[in-house]
């Protein structure tokens, strides 16, 4: 054995139920429950069908988890999916999921978030811009990497400054993250009682529509395009609820744990957006929220508080959301990097990522290099095109996932499941099922960002080929 083996580390379970349900909440609570009721106003002009839109996108989102839950309960261990399709369709698939995650999933959503993170303290502290006609500046005619430029280096010291806390240890950036999302929830439960005592509001808010609503039939296309849209908006909001799977290495108990955690997880934050969008809609008119969408520069839970606390209440709660995308940026940096290591210990990924840090116990050269490829998707795009983008790929995979449940019942049932998923077949048909729509509509709806997803998946194969022949020919040498 070399004495560089000796020096390597481990990953050590040290995480228990509470720690993994808060990761799971803390992935997914991020700007969205503040950001996108205003659009979901725009699109239906309804506060009713709003909130029926963040109620079906949650229960959608749930019947994923449950779905994937029992995929995790059976496979668990570190690199989640990477497991996952690696036994139930091979190889080549397991690459292919572990290579996105790498290059459009999980690093278009830590930039994302961080973004929005740089965005709001844009907003209270005014960071440098370049010139107009620098700014301007594109490349390949799609591209702008120094617009906004500003906020896209105070994005990218985020991100490095987090991925070196990470590289710390896991337990460390855990704790981070239990108390980011403790004063998360605090806020929002603040912001829920203050609004409905105090916010001046009435429940005619909640039944009253838009002047310019007009009621169409159920059947009605128009109608089914719009509440569609709504619900792709949501599930922003709802993004990041699966990366706990990537930890089963570090929890104990894993098998039972992890289902626990994704269910748990996703109820908090399921109750918490319903409750925190019925108080900005019961405060707000629809059509005043709806004016929030139009002004392109407004945030609408920070409009809603300002509506009855003034500026003070808006300065706490763009602090809040400050502290709640710091929190989502972290947990992001922290899950992923596992999968990589994965890969690497299978020879199909860069090979110093294998590396664990022998005093920290972490894969830090994995958290790096994922750090560099988020910054370069930071100076490519804008927040809407990368949350466009890893959408439409997660959910193709999501729904790969999901298909594995029927795979596996048919081809090992006598496997162990610690957890089969409630409802079965109808719950996981139907979770497949949205999942191929939402891949075909997108291609349709936001063809740009969809083929630049698409490009960025199918580069990962001549890396899979040179990886998988150098691989061979390690092991007949």
């Amino acid at each position: 054995m070399s004495s560089d083996h000796k020096q390597q580390g481990s990953l050590i379970r040290t995480l228990y139920l509470g720690s993994a349900v808060v990761l799971v909440v803390s992935s997914v609570i991020g700007s969205g429950v503040f950001k996108k009721v205003a659009p979901m106003a725009a699109e239906l002009g309804s506060p009713l069908l709003v909130l029926l839109c963040w109620l079906l996108a949650g229960l959608i989102t749930l019947f994923g988890a449950l779905s994937n839950a029992e995929i995790a309960g059976m496979f668990a261990g570190s690199g989640g999916e990477y497991i996952y399709f690696k036994r139930i369709y091979g190889r080549f698939m397991a690459f292919l999921y572990g290579w996105s995650v790498f290059a459009v999933i999980k690093t278009a959503a830590v930039s994302s978030i961080a973004y929005v993170f740089a965005q709001s303290f844009n907003s209270m502290v005014p960071l440098p811009h370049l010139s107009v006609s620098l700014e301007n500046i594109e490349l390949l005619g799609a591209f702008k990497p120094l617009e906004n430029i500003g906020v896209k280096l105070f994005t990218i010291l985020l991100i490095v400054s987090l991925t070196f806390l990470n590289t710390r240890g896991l337990k460390g950036g855990a704790r981070f993250s239990s108390l980011i999302t403790a004063l998360v929830i605090a806020g929002l439960l603040l912001t829920v009682l203050s609004g409905l005592i105090f916010g001046g509001g009435t429940l005619q808010n909640i039944t009253t529509p838009s002047e310019t609503y007009v009621p169409r039939k159920w059947t009605d296309f128009s109608f089914i395009k719009a509440l569609f849209a709504s619900m792709l908006a949501a599930f922003w909001a709802y993004e990041g609820w699966n990366t706990i799977g990537f930890l089963g290495g570090e929890i104990h108990h894993p098998n039972k744990n992890i289902p626990r955690a994704l269910f748990g997880g996703m109820a908090v934050i399921i109750t918490t957006y319903l409750l925190v969008n019925f108080t900005y809609l019961y405060v707000l008119p629809m059509d005043d929220m709806m004016d929030v969408y139009h002004s392109r520069n407004e945030i609408a839970g920070v409009t809603v508080i300002r509506h009855f606390a003034g500026h003070t209440g808006a300065l706490i709660l763009s602090l809040l959301i400050l502290v709640t995308t710091l929190g989502c940026t972290n947990s992001t940096i922290i899950m992923p990097p596992r999968i990589y290591q994965v890969m690497a210990k299978d020879r199909l990924f860069f090979k110093g990522v294998i590396d664990i840090h022998p005093r920290y116990n972490t894969p830090n050269k994995a958290l790096w290099l994922q750090g560099f490829w988020a910054s370069v998707l930071v100076l490519s795009g804008s927040f809407d095109q990368l949350t466009d983008m890893l959408i439409f790929v997660v959910f193709f995979f999501y729904g790969a996932t999901t298909l594995g449940v029927f795979i596996m019942r048919y081809r090992e049932p006598a496997l162990e499941r610690p957890y089969r998923v409630w409802g079965y077949p109808f719950i996981p048909a139907l979770f497949v099922l949205f999942c191929v729509l939402l891949v075909i509509i997108t291609c349709f709806t936001n063809p740009r960002e969809a083929g630049i997803g698409l490009l960025l998946v199918l580069a990962g194969i001549p890396f899979y080929w040179y990886w998988r022949r150098r691989k061979n020919d390690g092991e007949m040498g």
